[in-house]
């Protein structure tokens, strides 16, 4: 790492955990999907220093980034936390948790509805005895 406290991209990447290797870290990089400073990315050796602004594009929304320091090695993700300030919108509720809030008798059947189904349908039922006798 350069010694004036800058720091290639791909390795602050991967360092902030924000990839899960270095290679992806590297793919993101080159994917046109990361800017520095506005800046698009050209190569994995393009450097990040302090108070640089890294926007990321990505697939559940854009990600807005702070460079606070590089860093010095993949820790934990408290201690990753550390090298960025996240200055990202807030994102809309997701899609998935409108259907949590949907009215009853809608959507897949409880198992007890399944179990009515399928006594209708072999005749097991007592409500409505398919045999006389």
């Amino acid at each position: 790492m350069p010694g004036d406290g800058r720091q290639r991209i791909d390795k602050w990447l991967w360092f902030a955990r924000l990839t899960k290797t270095r290679t992806l870290a590297q793919k993101l990089a080159l994917s046109g999907r990361v800017r520095i400073n506005r800046e698009k990315v050209e190569a994995v050796s393009q450097l990040v220093k302090p108070d640089d602004v890294i926007t990321i594009a990505g697939d559940r929304g854009v990600r807005v980034l702070k460079v606070a320091a590089p860093g010095t090695r993949r820790g934990p993700a408290p201690e990753a936390q550390l090298l960025y300030q996240d200055l990202s919108p807030p994102q809309a509720p997701a899609e998935a948790d409108a259907a949590v809030d949907r009215p009853p008798g809608t959507g897949r059947p409880t198992k007890r509805d399944r179990r009515a189904v399928d006594k209708l349908r072999t005749g097991d039922s007592d409500d409505f005895p398919l045999k006389h006798g």
